[in-house]
């Protein structure tokens, strides 16, 4: 996945072929979406959309952000489940220790 950053928020980039222009989806806050048709104007459009939201959020004195609350409901299928739980158990670690590590790996942090 493409994506695109200003002032901590993250975009994801794409192409839409119906309007010829790239299109980018603020994907950790409110969905805002803007429009380009090329890279410098999507990073200007995403920049006036971000400013806009924070220009309101201070009118309205509400958090810019929505943040996640640390709690993760997965639907996974029983026997990954399962397979997750031994793992877990034979390193030591509770299922929701070991799923965290796992995520960190993944995700490199």
């Amino acid at each position: 996945m493409n994506t695109m950053n200003y002032k901590g928020f993250v975009a994801k980039i794409e192409y839409d072929p119906e309007i010829n222009q790239l299109c980018g989806t603020v994907i950790n806050s409110a969905p805002h979406t803007f429009y380009g048709e090329s890279v410098d104007e999507l990073q200007c459009e995403m920049a006036n959309t971000i400013e806009e939201y924070l220009k309101i959020c201070a009118e309205k004195n509400q958090t810019p952000r929505k943040t996640y609350s640390g709690k993760l409901h997965l639907r996974i299928a029983p026997a990954l489940h399962t397979q997750a739980a031994i793992e877990a158990a034979k390193s030591g670690k509770s299922l929701n220790a070991w799923v965290a590590d796992a995520i960190e790996r993944a995700i490199q942090v």
